[in-house]
């Protein structure tokens, strides 16, 4: 008997926004790795995202094994991103500090 060697495809894919997704789900190629790092199993990841293939999560653990520099590299890029729109939401929103005890004022007005 023969085996077929072929190259599977890739489980991700970026969306339109540049982020890495798993599979044919919204499931960011961080929360993978992230969980893999703190020592969670690809069967853990499976139990914690039902929507994610069993062997997705495989191939994806295993593609951040042979490109750790790269994928580490990408992790940052997208911290960098959350964080610097983190600052721009919280920059556009109104002061809110007080909020609470001046609708409770107004309330008791």
């Amino acid at each position: 008997m023969t085996l077929p060697l072929e190259a599977e495809p890739l489980p991700l894919h970026t969306d339109r926004d540049g982020t890495i997704r798993v599979g044919q789900t919204r499931v960011p190629l961080e929360t993978v790795v992230d969980a893999f790092n703190e020592g969670a199993t690809a069967e853990e990841i499976a139990y914690h995202y039902p929507t994610l293939d069993l062997s997705d999560i495989y191939a994806t653990i295993t593609y951040y094994l042979r490109h750790r520099a790269a994928v580490d590299e990408y992790l940052r890029e997208q911290e960098s991103r959350g964080q610097e729109l983190r600052r721009k939401i919280e920059a556009s929103q109104p002061d809110r500090r007080g909020l609470r005890e001046r609708l409770l004022a107004r309330r008791s007005a």
